[in-house]
C-alpha cells in the first residue's frame, strides 16, 4: 500500500509546551486513520504539519509523496476544529463559494445533500443549528472530491443521527478511495470507522493499530459489575473481585459466565440492584497505556450492556 500521509520524528513546541514529542507514523492511500486522545494531546497541531499550516521545529511529513506546502490543493480537503464561515451566507452559498476555488468541483447541491442538508440550501448559516452547521462546513470540505481528506473533531456538536449520517458519508468516501485522518474523542466513532488508530497522549504517539488488536492488547479483561451493599468476601466465584463504592466487580467474567456468578449471588441471598456487564474498549486501552482517561468530553456508545435488573 503506497503512503498517502508520512510524518516522520515530527516535534513542535509553542514556548515551553511540548505540542509533539517526536511523533511518526504512516497513512496509507484510501485508509481510514483516527487519531485518538484528550484536549491538549497534541492532536490538531499534527493535523495543522501534515496540511502545512504549522511548520514542525524538526523532523519531515509529506502529502501524497510531496511536501504539504507543494501538494495540489484540489487533491486534499481540511475541515479544521473550529470553522467560522461568513453568518450571511445561505448553506449553498457556502458551498459554491469553496466549489468556486477549484476547476473541476462537484456539484454544490450534491453535496449538500450527501450531507443531509438538501432541504436548508437556503437557510442562512446563522440560522442552521449547531449539527447542521457542521455538516454544511463538511459539504464544503468535499466540494473538490479530495484524495486526502483532514476531519479534525467532524461530529462535534452533531446529534446522534447526524453523527450517524456522515459516519455513512465517511465509510462511503473511504470505499470509493479517498485517505481519510480524523481526529475525534468519540470511541465509537473511532472503533467504527478506522481502519487504525493512533493513541496520542502528552504529544507522544503511545501506541497504534487496528482498534481490535488496541483493545485485546491493552484493554484489560471484560467485567461483571454488581450494583449491592455486599462485602467482596461474601462471594466464593473463582474470578478476581474488586469492592467500589456502589458494589462489586468481577473481572474477567465473559457472557457465559455471568449465570455462574448470578447464581452465586443468589445461593448466598445478596442482594443487588443491577448487574452490568462490561466490555474493554479503545478509552479502557488508552487508560491503561497512559494511566488518564480522555476526559468528560469522550463518548462511549459501545461496550457496556446491562443484564439484569436484581433483586431488591
Amino acid at each position: 500500500m503506497t503512503d498517502a500521509l508520512v510524518a516522520e520524528n515530527v516535534r513542535r513546541r509553542y514556548g515551553d509546551t511540548v505540542a509533539l514529542d517526536g511523533v511518526s507514523l504512516s497513512v496509507g492511500a484510501g485508509e481510514v486513520f483516527a487519531l485518538i486522545g484528550p484536549n491538549g494531546a497534541g492532536k490538531t497541531t499534527l493535523v495543522r504539519s501534515l496540511t502545512g499550516t504549522t511548520t514542525p521545529d524538526e523532523g519531515r511529513v509529506s502529502v501524497l509523496g510531496v511536501p504539504p506546502a507543494e501538494v495540489d490543493e484540489s487533491r486534499v480537503g481540511l475541515l479544521p476544529q473550529s470553522f467560522d464561515p461568513p453568518a450571511r451566507l445561505s448553506a449553498r452559498e457556502l458551498v459554491r463559494y469553496y466549489a468556486g476555488l477549484y476547476d473541476d468541483p462537484r456539484d454544490p447541491d450534491e453535496a449538500l445533500a450527501e450531507v443531509g442538508l438538501a432541504d436548508a440550501g437556503e437557510t442562512w448559516y446563522e440560522n442552521l443549528s449547531g449539527g447542521q452547521q457542521r455538516r454544511a462546513c463538511v459539504a464544503a470540505t468535499l466540494v473538490n472530491d479530495p484524495d486526502v481528506l483532514f476531519l479534525d473533531e467532524p461530529t462535534t456538536g452533531i446529534d446522534p443521527a447526524g453523527r450517524r449520517a456522515l459516519w455513512s458519508l465517511v465509510e462511503g468516501l473511504a470505499a470509493g478511495g479517498t485517505t481519510v485522518f480524523l481526529t475525534t474523542h468519540y470511541m465509537a466513532e473511532a472503533e467504527r470507522l478506522a481502519d487504525r488508530v493512533g493513541l496520542l497522549a502528552d504529544g507522544n504517539l503511545v501506541a497504534v493499530g487496528t482498534p481490535e488488536s488496541l483493545v485485546a492488547e491493552h484493554g484489560g479483561e471484560s467485567r461483571l459489575v454488581v450494583e449491592t451493599a455486599a462485602s467482596r468476601v461474601a462471594v466464593e466465584t473463582g474470578f478476581t473481585v474488586e469492592e467500589t463504592e456502589t458494589g462489586l466487580v468481577f473481572d474477567g467474567v465473559t457472557p457465559a459466565d455471568i449465570g455462574a456468578v448470578v447464581s452465586e449471588l443468589n445461593d448466598r441471598g445478596i442482594e443487588y440492584e443491577a448487574l452490568t456487564w462490561t466490555e474493554p474498549d479503545l478509552e479502557d486501552a488508552y487508560l491503561r497505556l497512559t494511566g488518564a482517561a480522555l476526559g468528560p468530553e469522550a463518548t462511549r456508545e459501545a461496550g457496556r450492556t446491562a443484564v439484569a435488573e436484581g433483586e431488591r
